[in-house]
């Protein structure tokens, strides 16, 4: 996990290349579900970026399904890339379903109907 580089040069906001970094670290195997990750500020000065940086980051992360933040216990591993995807589609389908009129249930409904 400690092997993410991060390239300046490279037009992807930082917070973002931090993501990618820790997602293939995920995909690879190197980080497991139910593995704890280093403190933010430990990966921000190995990564040499803002500890901002890095906590955005996570949070995005968070926001895939991918990781869990809990009060004291730090940030763990919750899932997979593909899980993340998976939850990433999920909440597209729930956005579209409101713009369109649908609410959970009824979502719920037309996803159990499907073969």
């Amino acid at each position: 996990m400690m092997g993410i580089k991060i390239d300046r040069a490279d037009p992807t906001l930082l917070h973002d290349q931090v993501a990618a970094q820790i997602r293939r670290s995920i995909a690879d195997g190197d980080a497991k579900p139910g593995e704890r990750l280093p403190p933010a500020r430990g990966l921000a000065a190995v990564m040499h970026v803002n500890t901002n940086t890095v906590l955005r980051a996570l949070r995005l992360l968070r926001d895939e399904g991918l990781l869990e933040f809990r009060q004291g216990r730090g940030i763990r591993v919750s899932g997979t890339p593909q899980r993340g995807a998976v939850l990433a589609k999920a909440i597209e389908l729930v956005q579209l379903g409101r713009q369109s009129g649908y609410d959970r249930a009824e979502l719920l409904e037309i996803i159990e109907a499907l073969p």
